[in-house]
């Protein structure tokens, strides 16, 4: 697939992800074993990921989903978020992975994790495709990382730009003459 024009760099090939995916769902795997694991999709970002990485572990999953707002169509986190669609599934007494597309400054995951640890879940753990080290305001523990990435406005796999960019098979940084943040 050639690089969209709007797209300055591919930070990650296609080929490098799928491979990524692969060895994450195996990690999960031998972490979990035959243990049930549910898998919470932060919407809509992780979509793509989280049916990538479902496929790829062996251990009995399920998968829940879960919207929440912190950007709107800005390029940066307000830091207020706000729950727009929560779990169907009740999570008390289960292992949940929460499936996030990119770890950024921790404002959003660290409100979402507070709030499902009040649901007493059996153990509640991370798996961030992209994790931008440097950026991160609270700390977060992700058990999970896929990538560490620069502090690029990065789009392609299942993440935007005001909702365009998801179906990209790679990740690759947004020209900044695209979004006038």
């Amino acid at each position: 697939m050639e690089m969209h024009p709007h797209i300055s760099t591919i930070v990650l090939t296609e080929d490098e992800i799928q491979a990524r995916v692969r060895e994450l769902g195996e990690q999960i795997s031998r972490d979990y074993g035959e243990e049930p694991v549910l898998l919470v999709a932060v919407l809509r970002g992780a979509a793509i990921f989280v049916a990538d990485l479902a496929r790829a572990v062996t251990a009995p999953v399920e998968l829940d989903f879960m919207a929440v707002s912190s950007y709107g169509s800005s390029t940066k986190s307000s830091g207020v978020v706000r729950i727009l669609k929560d779990l169907d599934e009740n999570i008390e007494g289960r292992n949940v992975l929460v499936c996030e597309d990119i770890l950024d400054t921790g404002l959003t995951l660290k409100y979402l994790l507070k709030n499902l640890a009040s649901r007493k879940p059996k153990t509640l753990e991370v798996v961030a495709l992209l994790n931008k080290k440097d950026k991160q305001r609270v700390p977060i523990s992700c058990k999970y990382t896929g990538f560490d990435i620069p502090d690029e406005f990065v789009v392609g796999y299942g993440l935007d730009y005001a909702e365009r960019y998801r179906n990209l098979p790679y990740v690759g940084i947004l020209k900044p003459e695209i979004y006038a943040d």
